[in-house]
């Protein structure tokens, strides 16, 4: 799980953000707006898996353990600290 969570925002995230903006047609996001998103993406992904895993008997240390994990991966991409996110938002804006 620690994997998946690690390459949330590169694999889920960052690309269902560039796709929401191609959608609604928002070529130039600011990079604030294009963070905001991709946080956006990885805390659907944190609702789903946490609405999978409630009623899991001893579900309680995963649960625990993937909301922390997101919450820095949110942190980060926030931050502008996540390499990928920030890749993938210049190219989507210059190209």
């Amino acid at each position: 799980m620690e994997r998946v969570i690690e390459e949330l925002a590169r694999t889920i995230a960052a690309p269902s953000a560039t796709t929401w903006f191609k959608l609604t047609s928002n070529k130039e996001p600011t990079c604030e707006e294009y963070r905001r998103k991709v946080v956006e993406f990885i805390n659907l992904f944190e609702d789903s898996l946490c609405s999978g895993y409630k009623d899991i008997q001893n579900s309680d240390d995963l649960l625990d353990f993937v909301k922390k994990r997101v919450k820095d991966q949110s942190k980060s991409v926030l931050s502008g600290n996540n390499k990928e996110v920030e890749k993938r938002y210049k190219y989507y804006v210059n190209y």
